[in-house]
């Protein structure tokens, strides 16, 4: 137990800004998250101790997939799960946004806090804002405005145990990282290209995680074309085939080939190749051949078998690569899907079934060790595809997102608000009494009856209903993205 924790040593910890001057940005960058190991093993097991969580919810991703996704401009709300962070007594928390956020959806997550005042935990909580509400990207806008960063700066007590935190990583938040003289606790961005659908692919392999039969590193239209002819004729049963966007996400990159009535004698390229700009079928209801094939140039892509059975489901891992190196299974999930083929992220129940949970907690960490060789740390998730068979399921590995994710905050919900622990051995969490927990989340609840209410509209109806969560019990209703 620490005895003041005023002065919580910071050991290993020390800053030497004078030595950063003449070195480029990604030398810079790596002598900063040189801190991050040590101040995990001295900082994060010690609920005490002083420290400062810089919270960036930039989605910096492509504008043009992101258009796609409706509601997007709330998104930077997803992290705010992360003010749960001031029940640490000694933790003080610096939130920005690209527009300011309502009082009373802060005043919401405030009032969640265990064991924690409101007014202890306001007085250690910076909010700052840009107050611009244009697509370009939270982190950019930041980088944009030096008073701002001044103000971000001036708000951290010791630099030397402060970190970033974000949604995801690129050159951009590697270079605020260094404005800030703070390092990343996420995937340095010079390793993010292993979460694209094509290294995704790799990964798997290398871990010995069975995937959809396909082709990786996809150029263009005709590289497309050679992979649905290849998989057609190694398998003359496939009924349809997904064309995938490096980049993409949420399945908003995503399309499906048909292949009935295609050729046959010799007919098959053909027919692809002339079938291929009418008969390819968008998740994004918005997207055109054209438009995707243009930004397949850009990103790349993958061409894999569309996986069939009665029996369907789409689970999820999610695991971590602490600055130690050591990989840890997270939670487990299954997702809710839609779209036109069941390929976009609406939500996820926890924990993923019991009948396969563990099968694909084990599959998630050899996933994470081959990450780890490569030098990844953070947050990450794999998805599967998951067929119900004779002998037992099959998953099929299809997608690494090496950030967080849709279900990254309702865990963290869970985490905070009731205090438990999740069993790997189980894969399932249990609360301090040994009460297991379950739950549904998303962020896609969609009424007319919604239209016109403000967050206080909603918080009042929630209590109003007996929805809001009840702390004596560990149970009920909690939201999010409630500015939307």
């Amino acid at each position: 137990m620490l005895k003041d924790p005023h002065n919580f040593p910071t050991n290993g910890l020390s800053i030497h800004s004078e030595s950063l001057r003449d070195l480029t940005i990604e030398q810079k960058f790596a002598t900063i998250q040189k801190r991050m190991a040590p101040m995990f093993e001295t900082v994060f097991p010690e609920p005490l101790a002083p420290r400062t969580v810089i919270v960036i919810p930039s989605l910096t991703l492509n504008a043009e997939e992101l258009a796609k996704i409706s509601g997007i401009h709330y998104y930077e709300e997803r992290m705010l799960c992360l003010l749960m962070l001031l029940q640490l007594p000694r933790t003080n928390l610096i939130f920005v946004t690209s527009q300011p956020l309502h009082e009373a959806v802060i005043d919401y997550y405030l009032h969640l806090l265990p064991g924690i005042p409101g007014y202890h935990a306001r007085r250690r909580l910076t909010l700052l804002s840009c107050h611009d509400g244009t697509a370009v990207s939270l982190t950019q806008k930041i980088l944009q405005r030096p008073r701002l960063l001044d103000r971000i700066r001036a708000a951290i007590p010791d630099p030397a145990v402060a970190h970033i935190t974000c949604f995801n990583t690129t050159p951009l938040e590697r270079r605020l990282a260094v404005e800030l003289n703070a390092p990343l606790y996420a995937c340095d961005p010079a390793l993010v290209h292993w979460g694209t659908k094509s290294n995704g692919r790799k990964i798997f392999q290398s871990a010995g995680v069975p995937m959809p039969a396909g082709f990786e590193d996809l150029r263009d239209e005709q590289d497309i074309i050679d992979g649905l002819v290849h998989l057609k004729e190694a398998n003359p049963n496939l009924r349809k085939a997904v064309v995938k966007l490096n980049d993409g996400f949420s399945g908003e990159g995503n399309a499906v080939f048909s292949f009935e009535g295609c050729g046959v004698n010799g007919g098959l390229r053909p027919w692809v190749a002339a079938e291929l700009p009418q008969r390819l079928r968008f998740e994004a209801t918005s997207e055109t051949w054209d438009s995707f094939r243009q930004k397949f140039r850009q990103m790349q892509g993958i061409v894999e078998a569309w996986i069939d059975g009665e029996d369907k489901r789409s689970p999820s891992v999610q695991c971590r690569i602490n600055p130690l190196g050591k990989t840890e299974v997270i939670s487990t999930h299954d997702q809710v899907l839609g779209g036109p083929s069941g390929q976009i992220f609406l939500g996820c129940t926890f924990p993923a079934d019991a009948e396969y949970r563990l099968e694909i907690q084990e599959a998630g960490r050899r996933i994470g060790e081959m990450l780890q060789q490569h030098g990844v740390i953070g947050r990450f998730a794999v998805d599967f595809i998951s067929v119900k068979e004779a002998d037992g399921w099959q998953h099929y590995a299809i997608e690494i997102n090496l950030r967080k994710g849709g279900t990254t905050h309702p865990f963290l919900m869970l985490q905070f608000l009731t205090n438990g622990i999740y069993d790997v051995g189980e894969g399932q969490y249990y609360t301090p009494l040994a009460q297991p927990r379950y739950y549904y989340a998303s962020d896609n609840v969609h009424s007319s009856a919604y239209l016109g209410l403000t967050p206080d509209d909603l918080v009042d109806l929630a209590v109003l209903n007996g929805l809001h969560f009840n702390g004596a019990t560990q149970q009920g209703v909690v939201f999010h993205l409630m500015g939307a």
